[in-house]
């Protein structure tokens, strides 16, 4: 038996037809889906993309203790397990940052490929490659990471010059030289559809408004979403839909080819994602952090399918509880790679791994009994959350995970955690911040805060986030936000500010002038706004809605009170 891992970062659950979405084409998505074990509640745990990573690659949860880190060295991969187990195991991956400043998500393959070009990948250096931003420059999370992507790119005259396409071939290009392999696990980790989002125009054209003529958006900042018009918004939500098509055309070619060489027949195939994406829900874009990195349903609930060859749990909607750690322990199972199990842990099992790895506890459980309706879930509750970039003064956040959007906000200010259970959602917030509740059967979208109305429920769930925390080794200072009041930092009415006007009027501040100019820009670079002096009570009096642009991201002045 072998098994597939199908890997598509930032893939929102509902942009998917077998998810229920009714205007964006996913065919072979929505082919797998009928062929396969659907969950319908896939939560995330560890946040954003190199934690969700080791959270898939260990069995366990990051959350509590780590963020975007390497391997530490004693960490013990799935890849490791395999190939100790004699599979012939191969990764194929597109973002860099999976090997990047040695990060070592390769450990334990026996090969691995990586393919070149995606996003801020420090590839080419072409002078002559067109490099378009598209928008006004405070439209643009990174203008530089904006032109780096244009050259990696190149020219894409073809469907196949696109980054998607070119790692969905590799992996054809394996499949067809090594089907024959006695036993196999392949991992094929693609980065699309993240942004920036830049799908052929044929794929963009099936989605957007033909008489658009406003910025075309690529790349937008995070946080707070006003800095977009409706109409801008719109064609940034059809760029991503046609990247979504994109990739389920390429995707669909992997599948077909696991069907012309018969390894549908004895193969496991796995699809994943890390996340979601915000497009103005909450009021917010991207993956927004500090205050405004609270993880709804939008970011957290994922889409997750496991084809069966032997059609096992074929076209079932599972609605117990998911989560990435629980991939490892489901793939040694399919497999018939059985650890010794030697205790039971604090959130898990103590596993000996023998020759690959020793003893290691594994936080994960097998989604088999969920499949074959031995079980309806195997937890009542999963926590979601992201690793602050500073614990008790230190920084735990590489620049790295900036580099590749894994981080925006004030390293000063803690991320609340979310705890799922079957019909509610909390968001737990550090004890300086308001919590929220939501009824998700009455309120999926999560727009009316119920906490007021159900203190003790709100309490037992918080108490969950805490203990989730404590499990996994969190440290007293990773825990003391959520036991104690550690204050805030507003800004002071008096700190001096450097703002422009957009087209519409919105005040738009920054921390200095130089950052002000440097952004002031229309398309082509040219300075097109006026830089006054202000203060952030000004701008705060003018309009709470107001934007500051602190900490990589836009806040509304009214946030930083």
């Amino acid at each position: 038996m072998n098994v597939i891992v199908l890997m598509n970062d930032t893939f929102r659950r509902d942009h998917m037809g077998a998810y229920g979405n009714d205007w964006i084409r996913t065919p072979n998505f929505d082919h797998l889906a009928e062929q396969s074990a659907v969950f319908d509640r896939a939560y995330i745990a560890s946040y954003p993309t190199i934690p969700n990573r080791w959270d898939l690659a260990t069995g366990r949860y990051g959350f509590p203790t780590r963020g975007w880190e390497p391997l530490d060295p004693n960490d013990v991969t799935l890849a490791q397990i395999l190939t100790g187990a004699g599979y012939t195991t191969q990764l194929i991956y597109d973002p860099p940052q999976i090997g990047y400043h040695n990060y070592d998500y390769t450990r334990g393959f026996k090969t691995w490929w990586w393919v070149r070009g995606q996003h801020a990948d420090p590839y080419m250096s072409d002078p002559e490659v067109p490099q378009p931003i598209g928008a006004q420059w405070h439209k643009v999370k990174s203008v530089e990471g904006m032109r780096l992507f244009r050259r990696n790119q190149g020219i894409q005259r073809y469907d196949r010059d696109h980054t998607i396409s070119r790692i969905a071939q590799s992996a054809i290009d394996w499949l067809e030289t090594n089907h024959r392999q006695e036993k196999f696990f392949l991992w094929v980790d693609m980065w699309d559809p993240h942004e920036p989002f830049d799908p052929p125009w044929y794929d963009i054209a099936r989605y957007h408004d033909p008489d658009f003529d406003g910025d075309r958006v690529y790349y937008p900042p995070y946080g707070r979403a006003n800095f977009l018009d409706d109409a801008e918004r719109a064609y940034v939500k059809a760029l991503y839909a046609g990247l979504v098509t994109q990739v389920d055309r390429w995707v669909g070619r992997i599948l077909e080819t696991l069907e012309r060489l018969q390894l549908d027949k004895n193969t496991l195939v796995l699809q994943l994602t890390d996340h979601g994406h915000l497009f103005g829900e909450h009021d917010l874009e991207g993956k927004p952090g500090g205050q405004l990195g609270n993880l709804y349903e939008t970011t957290t609930r994922v889409p997750m399918m496991m084809r069966h060859p032997d059609g096992l749990g074929a076209g079932k909607r599972i609605q117990g509880l998911a989560q990435p750690v629980d991939v490892l322990p489901t793939i040694l199972e399919f497999l018939g790679v059985d650890p010794k199990k030697k205790s039971d842990g604090e959130s898990g099992q103590i596993l000996d791994f023998g020759a690959a790895g020793g003893e290691q506890e594994i936080h994960g459980r097998s989604l088999w009994p969920m499949v074959r309706s031995e079980a309806g879930s195997i937890r009542d509750h999963v926590v979601s959350g992201r690793f602050p970039a500073v614990v008790d003064g230190e920084q735990r956040q590489p620049g790295v995970g900036h580099l590749f959007d894994g981080w925006v906000g004030s390293g000063r200010v803690i991320e609340a955690l979310t705890v799922t259970e079957e019909k509610w959602a909390m968001i737990c917030s550090p004890h300086d911040r308001e919590s929220e509740l939501y009824d998700l059967a009455a309120d999926p979208d999560q727009l009316n805060n119920v906490i007021s109305d159900h203190p003790d429920r709100a309490a037992r769930m918080y108490q969950q986030a805490v203990d989730a925390l404590r499990a996994g080794g969190a440290s007293d200072a990773r825990l003391r936000p959520f036991l104690e009041d550690i204050g805030s930092e507003p800004l002071s009415d008096s700190e001096p500010l450097w703002m422009f006007r957009d087209d519409r009027g919105v005040a738009i501040a920054y921390p200095t002038e130089s950052e002000a100019e440097a952004v002031g820009r229309d398309a082509e670079g040219n300075p097109i706004r006026k830089i006054e002096k202000t203060t952030f009570g000004k701008v705060l009096a003018d309009d709470e809605k107001n934007l500051v642009f602190v900490h990589g991201q836009y806040y509304w002045a009214s946030d930083l009170t």
